[in-house]
């Protein structure tokens, strides 16, 4: 997986005002009542790539929402924190319980202004727990549940349990 590397101090105005622009919506996304027609518009200005039936709940924090994909009928619950540099894709289905921190990027450990980035990849029907943080370069398989306040630093095959910091597998998932 190729890491990307972003020196944040040679941004472009474009990037920078788009942040601008992101930081704005995020908060008015976060103080509008939601269930309403003004909430839901602002859930799809941060997330233009949304499946129907999505949902992401208030409050939500992080950078680069454009770069975060979302699939149908997928539940983010309060609390989130996105940053998406890297890239996050949420495929169908998939559950994102309250305060799960979904991080594609770090900092170099010699030029701190560069933000190194890989991709989150987050598969159908998976459900990330409570609590738990997902880094830069991880897949979390088809099916897969990380158990809550877990740190996820490494790939999660599909129909399996992990957890734990840093989190590992723990069983299998039977077929129905």
């Amino acid at each position: 997986m190729e890491e990307i590397r972003i020196d944040v101090t040679k941004q472009t105005e474009e990037e920078l005002e788009l942040a601008r622009l992101q930081a704005q919506e995020v908060f008015h996304f976060n103080h509008t009542l939601p269930g309403t027609e003004e909430y839901h518009a602002r859930m799809l200005a941060l997330f233009p790539d949304m499946g129907s039936g999505s949902r992401v709940e208030a409050p939500l924090t992080g950078v680069r929402f454009h770069c975060v994909k979302i699939g149908c009928n997928v539940v983010v619950m309060p609390g989130c924190l996105m940053m998406s540099a890297g890239g996050i894709t949420i495929e169908d289905g998939a559950l994102i319980a309250a305060n799960v921190q979904l991080i594609s990027n770090n900092h170099d450990l010699y030029e701190r202004q560069v933000i190194t980035c890989k991709p989150i990849h987050i598969g159908k029907n998976a459900w990330i727990g409570a609590g738990s943080t997902v880094l830069p370069g991880v897949t979390i398989g088809e099916n897969a549940v990380v158990g809550a306040s877990s740190v996820v630093t490494k790939d999660v095959p599909a129909n399996c349990i992990a957890v734990g910091n840093p989190a590992k597998i723990i069983r299998e998932i039977p077929e129905k």
